[in-house]
């Protein structure tokens, strides 16, 4: 059942979504290793000291978290242009954390899962009251920054900062209380972010079962795959109204958008792009926090399986909705979440152990170093996901990543290659169930064009690239069905 703000003003404010903060995280992680590049990412990003003690536990739990401030990261008004651009009607000064996710990455690297929580989940608040939990962070924090004042403190960039790391740390211990997980570090992107990054990565791959044309949000897209950034990157993910589920709704679209966003980063040739790569820095600086005892260096060695596509997403399961006196609100049983959280997070456990258990993948054929190959993937079969399926395949046999995208309707799939270069072409064409390889003067140099065609059998991927929609999840009822960066899906 779709909920509605109580106030009809917010119905066409941006709502930021998420998607940024896993995606500019994701970006740090997989530069990181680079300690040039990691020293002038950590150099500019904005810290605040909100993360109480610590855990021994064998995972990091990361909170993301989006806002719709319309200010960057370091407090400094965005141009008025862009405030138009990113967000509707006049500002009302509060600060709105819309979009919440529970990142859960083991620290052995295995496999991660991200918890979307719905923002308008009636919980309790710490030291406040009981209301939306995207209320925790924007009321403490306006009670935090009244008391600054009343205390004498005049310098408004203090209240703000004291105020603002208030504010996050009872959202921190809100999430806790309702999932029963130790926050271990914390990340906040805003508006800025999200349409930079977009901008980026040269825009974001996405697919719509029915066609859009929505006034309060200015979405308005065609149905079936396309490619949107910027503003039509910000409608696609604020969206709501004329959804079957409403925020529910809206929580499938940031997920399988933070899924496509993932997937462009690893798997199109971004981080080899110099000037892409630096826009994606200079993103994160603008419009990142994080919290200040991050070792980034160190979670980058950690989270490696995210870069294998590893990344799943779920939301919390809820109960239904109600009318009271903070408006409308969704349901949820924190017991219930909690026994969700804990059930899926063993689950993925005993997946890792089976899956270190299977045989190892059968490696490419010896006379080929992959490593020297760049492998670009086409798909015009008409088979969703299959050039990301392909292109994590060859990944995991070493080769390096490069274009991954559609095309138009192919009848027959083909390993295209230039030069010398027939034997690692045909490698790759044998752990695609023995295509035909061809040699094509147009292929780049140190390339291999893997063009998918209708005759294209996705059993001759082993289990590990399928798609992860299709292996049964024990959930309770109101949590849907997961999405993952194995294939984007097509979404209302």
């Amino acid at each position: 059942m779709a909920t509605r703000d109580p106030k009809p003003r917010r119905t066409v404010k941006q709502r930021i979504q998420l998607v940024l903060v896993v995606a500019s995280v994701l970006v740090m992680v997989l530069t990181g290793t680079a300690w040039g590049l990691y020293r002038d990412i950590t150099a500019g990003i904005t810290t605040t000291n909100v993360i109480a003690g610590g855990d021994d536990d064998d995972a990091d739990n990361i909170l993301l978290v989006g806002v719709d401030s319309r200010t960057d990261a370091q407090g400094n008004p965005l141009p008025p242009a862009l405030q138009r651009l990113l967000s509707s009607g006049p500002d009302s000064g509060v600060l709105n954390s819309d979009t919440i996710i529970l990142l859960h990455v083991p620290k052995d690297g295995g496999a991660a899962v991200a918890f979307s929580i719905p923002r308008d989940s009636y919980v309790n608040i710490p030291g406040y009251q009981r209301d939306k939990i995207n209320a925790a962070y924007p009321a403490t924090k306006a009670l935090a920054a009244q008391q600054l004042v009343a205390q004498g403190v005049e310098d408004p960039k203090q209240v703000d900062a004291e105020s603002s790391e208030k504010g996050r740390s009872t959202l921190i211990q809100t999430v806790e209380d309702l999932t029963g997980l130790h926050v271990d570090h914390y990340a906040e992107i805003n508006l800025l972010g999200f349409y930079n990054l977009t901008e980026a990565i040269g825009g974001v791959d996405v697919c719509l079962k029915e066609p859009v044309n929505d006034p309060l949000s200015g979405a308005r897209f065609q149905a079936g795959p396309q490619t949107i950034s910027g503003a039509s990157a910000l409608a696609f993910v604020r969206q709501r109204h004329g959804l079957p589920e409403g925020d529910m709704s809206r929580i499938r679209r940031q997920q399988v958008f933070l899924a496509a966003v993932a997937d462009k980063i690893l798997s199109s040739g971004t981080l080899t792009n110099p000037s892409k790569l630096r826009s994606l820095i200079s993103a994160a600086q603008q419009a990142l926090v994080i919290d200040s005892g991050w070792d980034l260096l160190s979670f980058a060695q950690q989270a490696s399986d995210i870069a294998a596509g590893n990344l799943e997403f779920l939301t919390i399961p809820t109960t239904g909705t109600e009318s009271n006196a903070r408006g409308d609100v969704v349901l949820v049983n924190p017991a219930q979440v909690k026994t969700f959280v804990d059930q899926r997070i063993e689950e993925q456990q005993r997946a890792a152990e089976e899956e270190q258990k299977a045989p190892p993948l059968p490696p490419a054929r010896v006379d080929v170093i992959a490593s020297r190959y760049v492998v670009d993937v086409q798909n015009g079969s008409n088979l969703t996901g299959m050039a990301a399926a392909v292109a994590r395949r060859m990944r995991e046999l070493g080769f390096v990543s490069g274009t991954v995208d559609n095309t138009g309707p192919t009848p027959t799939s083909v390993v295209r290659y230039t030069g010398s270069d027939r034997k690692a072409a045909q490698a790759v064409a044998d752990q695609l169930g023995g295509i035909p390889v061809q040699s094509e003067g147009g292929v780049t140099p140190g390339h291999l064009a893997v063009l998918l065609g209708a005759d294209f059998n996705p059993a001759t991927l082993p289990a590990a690239a399928d798609d992860a929609q299709a292996r049964p999840v024990t959930a309770p009822s109101g949590a849907a069905a997961p999405i993952t960066a194995a294939g984007v899906p097509c979404v209302d």
